[in-house]
């Protein structure tokens, strides 16, 4: 089989929608190791599924993080929570990702750190399947559950810096995200509640038992959601900062216990 034609590649994937048709066929070109494999990559991505499930990783914080089907993919703006993250954790710290996906942000937390003791969680099965991969090399734990449930007794006030990309979307606005997100990663990644904050809730309120005095809790939110979040960090005991950034855009809200 011959192998296809990268413009016309490019024509079938700008047709789709993908507004970054001429460096995603360039990236499915690559990926591909045979013309039939590309072939099918193509008719994947115009079908409507991510390209990172299709090409198995995502480029985050410089690194090639492996994303399997059925896991949340890593946003750009998330590099904001990583570094302000990173920048509070010292070499030799234990840091905490709750709610790890792919295991993306403790990995580059580690990455910038250069030495940290590296745990995380998630409730999704093939969340916890691709962050072990991905973690393994640097002898991160990861444990399956929800949130705090499954981690050892042992890590009680130890934890230095804790990290929760945990869902803010409001449940009526899901059905409003791009078909990528809602047809193809996991509504409990994407799904915060009513007002979109129920897990966020639930991450600060327990956040406290986990923390050493001086650690502290980051949390991406939106910047509308912020005055809410930070009232919710106050009652759990930790001291509140927002932190933005416009290009990202990317909003964090940081606690200090």
């Amino acid at each position: 089989m011959s192998t296809p034609d990268r413009a016309d590649v490019v024509r079938r994937l700008r047709a789709a929608g993908c507004v970054f048709a001429e460096d995603e066929a360039d990236l499915l070109s690559t990926a591909a190791r045979s013309p039939a494999e590309l072939s099918a990559m193509v008719e994947r991505r115009v079908s409507g599924l991510p390209l990172e499930h299709i090409v198995g990783w995502v480029d985050f914080c410089g690194l090639r993080v492996a994303v399997d089907p059925g896991v949340f993919v890593p946003r750009r703006r998330t590099e904001l929570l990583v570094r302000r993250a990173a920048a509070l954790a010292r070499p030799g710290a234990t840091v905490l990702d709750l709610a790890c996906g792919s295991g993306a942000i403790g990995l580059a937390v580690a990455a910038l750190v250069g030495d940290v003791v590296l745990y995380a969680v998630d409730i999704e099965p093939a969340a916890v399947r691709c962050a072990r991969r991905n973690l393994a090399p640097l002898g991160g734990r990861v444990y399956a559950g929800d949130l705090y449930q499954p981690l050892p007794s042992r890590l009680h006030g130890r934890i230095d810096v804790l990290v929760a990309n945990v869902p803010y979307v409001p449940s009526e606005a899901v059905e409003l995200l791009p078909p990528e997100a809602r047809l193809h990663e996991p509504l409990v990644a994407l799904d915060g509640g009513d007002d979109g904050l129920d897990v966020l809730r639930r991450v600060a309120a327990g956040a406290r038992d986990w923390l050493v005095p001086g650690g502290h809790l980051l949390l991406e939110t939106s910047l509308e959601q912020a005055e809410v979040a930070v009232d919710v960090f106050d009652l759990a005991g930790l001291a509140p900062v927002v932190v933005t950034d416009d290009d990202l855009p990317a909003t964090v809200v940081i606690g200090r216990r």
